[in-house]
């Protein structure tokens, strides 16, 4: 089944703006990600669509609100944009606007994709923006982030950004900030100790939760397979 359709039968009956809304937020966010680097374009963008829809019927989120926070969550990436995060909400406003979402929707969407990134969790601002459709997206983001498929896009990204596949010397900073972590350098390897291996336990749903488990462990036998290797271990 076409997942589009899958998400339209899931909607609310008789919600058909929000259909056309999700059609056309679709065919917009593949259009502005067609070439972006290949652990954040859209097929990363329909893979988290998909876990978050599948989540939200477990957790009974609002499944417009979710759709469109995983629809948009990476619509600008700060990383690809000098480190700018005002980029996403303003490109996601303008398009909810102009689609005449209700402007508690388009708030809602939009503090989704301000909270949403893993750097943002390693400050502790004084009032933290939390609802289950947030917790829903970044639940299926950070699972995108782990397992088979966070591996290869994690080298992926290395290799964009020409980083030493891994060295030796140089440990993983496990106490970073948010301003550290932006401007992290480190070897590829050291990403899994520095994020990977901790998104299992910041996990908020239990559907987020068993998931992310099985991907864990997946990691880990990969990263004892690198090692064996690298060390000249059958």
């Amino acid at each position: 089944m076409d997942f589009f359709i899958f998400i339209k039968q899931t909607l609310n009956k008789g919600e058909m703006y929000q259909e056309i809304v999700i059609e056309n937020a679709i065919k917009f966010v593949k259009e502005i990600l067609k070439n972006a680097e290949g652990g954040h374009d859209w097929f990363h963008i329909n893979r988290v669509l998909k876990n978050a829809v599948l989540i939200s019927k477990e957790e009974k989120a609002d499944l417009f609100i979710v759709s469109l926070g995983a629809l948009f969550h990476d619509i600008a990436d700060p990383k690809f944009h000098n480190g700018d995060e005002t980029i996403g909400p303003k490109i996601t406003n303008a398009f909810l606007r102009k689609e005449k979402v209700d402007e508690l929707v388009i708030n809602h969407v939009i503090n989704i994709i301000k909270h949403i990134s893993f750097k943002n969790s390693l400050e502790n601002p004084k009032e933290i923006f939390n609802s289950i459709e947030l917790k829903v997206v970044q639940d299926a983001d950070r699972l995108d982030a782990i397992g088979a498929i966070g591996i290869a896009r994690c080298f992926n990204y290395g290799g964009f950004k020409n980083r030493t596949l891994y060295n030796p010397e140089i440990l993983p900073n496990l106490n970073m900030d948010k301003e550290a972590y932006k401007n992290s350098t480190s070897p590829t390897i050291n990403h899994f100790y520095e994020k990977l291996l901790l998104l299992k336990d910041k996990m908020n749903t239990k559907s987020g939760k068993k998931i992310a488990l099985s991907r864990h462990t997946f990691m880990l036998e990969y990263l004892n397979q690198f090692y064996n290797e690298w060390n000249g271990i059958k």
